[in-house]
């Protein structure tokens, strides 16, 4: 009976799936996607829009996190450097946002390679309070920036254009942020099957042990920090014509812990967990405004008057709750769910 778990080649050990029916899900939840816009209204389309563009930095953030075990609250600098490098680089240089959203990407990842280095022999608290300062130091920096970031007062980002094209219409940037997250997924996949993801997954599990197999641990260490750094960049361009006004409160450190949240909702090293903890924090406080609605609008006026306390309130429950019974995450229920269903009656 197929169980999914043993395969007879090396070529069918790497690939993506050699399931019929896992492709045909994958197509139907493309098309689902796809239709979404036009079976939605304007706010539920906002949130999409934000989860999709929300999954890409996320993803990054979980291989640094999940795959390579480095722990990491240096999220909202990342996003920010990122943000305000696509949106300057087009203001002030004049290049193509087709051009400049990539190159904030790389910006975040030469900032990742900068932090990266003086961070490759810590680790744990110690490693997460040195990227929490890096948070810091970036949001003091864009304060302090004068011309080049527009200190305090912030940047009006210019509409969404490629190519002549004008996507910043809610259901054309839905397809962009809908597109680049299916790209960055793909190719979280494909990285995590690499050589590359494999000496991740050593360095997470034991770095002496990886070191005496010939897994050289700076250089992956930092190939994970620049990577992932890349890929929030990329959410932090996208981010900033999603928000179209630029400020240094877009990006307080909080969002660090947030993204952390997601992390560990979806579970560590997972791209699927990825996708689900950006989901199940983005439509949780939903849910539960949807949810006190029904007791009355009093409870729905505290809900809206105290929305960011109320958020904080969520996050550090779904953090305690995942830890204490599911550390696996929504990753580890699926794959608890597949091994049932794929050995029954037999399971236990």
């Amino acid at each position: 009976m197929r169980n999914g778990h043993f395969q007879a080649s090396y070529g069918r050990l790497v690939q993506l799936t050699d399931n019929a029916v896992v492709w045909r899900w994958c197509v139907l939840f493309g098309v689902a996607l796809c239709v979404l816009p036009f079976v939605v209204d304007a706010y539920g389309l906002s949130i999409a829009t934000s989860i999709c563009l929300q999954v890409v930095g996320i993803l990054g953030l979980n291989l640094l996190v999940g795959n390579a075990g480095l722990i990491s609250l240096g999220y909202s600098g990342f996003l920010a450097i990122g943000a305000y490098a696509s949106t300057i680089l087009h203001i002030d240089l004049g290049l193509p946002m087709l051009v400049t959203i990539p190159l904030g990407g790389v910006a975040a990842a030469l900032a990742g390679l900068v932090i990266g280095i003086p961070s490759l022999r810590l680790k744990g608290l110690y490693l997460a309070i040195t990227t929490l300062a890096f948070a810091f130091i970036v949001n003091h920096g864009i304060v302090e920036g004068g011309d080049l970031t527009r200190g305090s007062a912030g940047i009006l980002v210019p509409d969404l254009t490629i190519l002549g094209v004008d996507l910043s219409g809610t259901r054309s940037f839905y397809y962009v942020c809908l597109g680049v997250a299916a790209v960055a997924g793909l190719t979280m996949l494909n990285l995590g099957r690499s050589r590359i993801g494999r000496a991740f997954l050593a360095v997470r599990e034991y770095d002496i042990a990886a070191r005496a197999m010939g897994v050289n641990l700076w250089k992956y260490k930092l190939y994970a920090f620049v990577i992932s750094s890349f890929y929030i960049g990329i959410s932090g361009g996208l981010y900033a014509h999603y928000v179209s006004y630029l400020n240094v409160d877009n990006f307080s450190p909080f969002i660090g812990i947030e993204a952390i949240a997601m992390v560990i909702a979806g579970g560590l090293g997972s791209v699927l967990g990825s996708v689900a903890g950006v989901v199940i924090l983005m439509l949780l406080p939903e849910l539960i405004r949807l949810v006190l609605g029904l007791f009355g609008p009093d409870l729905t006026a505290v809900f809206s008057t105290n929305a960011l306390e109320v958020r904080g309130v969520i996050l550090g429950l779904v953090i305690i709750l995942f830890l204490r019974f599911e550390p696996d995450g929504f990753a580890g229920i699926w794959r608890e769910a597949k091994r049932i269903w794929s050995q029954w009656p037999y399971a236990k």
